[in-house]
C-alpha cells in the first residue's frame, strides 16, 4: 500500500523526503529562536525578545506551510522532533550572528531542494518553493541590518538598550 501511495503523489518521492527534512529544520529554527527570545527576555532586552518571538512563530508558518503542501499534493508529512537546543548566548550581538547562520543554512537548504526539483522536473514544487527563495532572501537581510547597528551603536550600556529599541524597525521594513 506505501509503494502505491507513492506512486499517486504529485511531487516527487525524492522531493518529499527532503521537503519533510525541511519540515524539520524549520522547527529547530523556530526552537532556537524561542530559546533566544527567552535569552533576551531575562537580559531585559524585550524589544529584541519580542522580534525573536516572531521569528519563532514565522519559522513554525514556514513549517506548516510545507508541511500541508506534501499532504496536499498526496505526500505524507511528518511531524518533527526537535533535539535539544542551544540556550546559552554570551551576547545579543552573538544572537544575532546565530541566527543570520542559521538562516543562511536555511537558504542552502532550500536551495539544495529547487536544485532537485529541477534535476526531475517536479515544477509544481519548484514554483512553490520560490515563495521561501525570497522570503529566505528578506530573512537573511533582516539578520544582517540587525549586525549592522551593531557596528554603529556599540554593544555596550546606552549603546545595547537603544539598540534593542531599534529592532522593531527592523521587523517592521521586513513585514511591509
Amino acid at each position: 500500500m506505501k509503494d502505491l501511495v507513492r506512486q499517486k503523489l504529485s511531487i516527487h518521492v525524492d522531493i518529499m523526503d527532503l521537503l519533510n527534512k525541511q519540515i524539520e529544520k524549520e522547527a529547530v529554527s523556530s526552537s532556537a529562536y524561542l530559546a533566544m527570545a527567552s535569552w533576551c527576555d531575562h537580559n531585559a532586552l524585550s524589544y529584541s525578545a519580542e522580534f525573536f518571538y516572531d521569528q519563532a512563530e514565522e519559522e513554525r508558518e514556514h513549517m506548516m506551510k510545507l508541511f500541508r503542501y506534501i499532504n496536499d499534493n498526496g505526500g505524507n508529512a511528518f511531524s518533527p522532533e526537535v533535539g535539544s537546543v542551544n540556550h546559552e548566548f554570551n551576547s545579543l550581538e552573538e544572537i544575532f550572528e546565530t541566527a543570520l547562520d542559521q538562516e543562511i543554512e536555511i537558504t542552502k537548504s532550500i536551495h539544495n531542494i529547487v536544485g532537485k526539483c529541477r534535476k526531475v522536473s517536479d515544477f509544481t514544487t519548484d514554483h512553490f518553493l520560490q515563495w521561501f527563495i525570497e522570503e529566505q532572501m528578506e530573512e537573511e537581510q533582516m539578520m544582517r541590518r540587525a549586525l549592522e547597528l551593531f557596528d554603529l551603536m556599540g554593544t555596550d550600556g546606552l549603546g545595547l538598550k537603544l539598540l534593542d529599541e531599534r529592532i522593531p524597525q527592523i521587523r517592521k521594513k521586513h513585514v511591509e
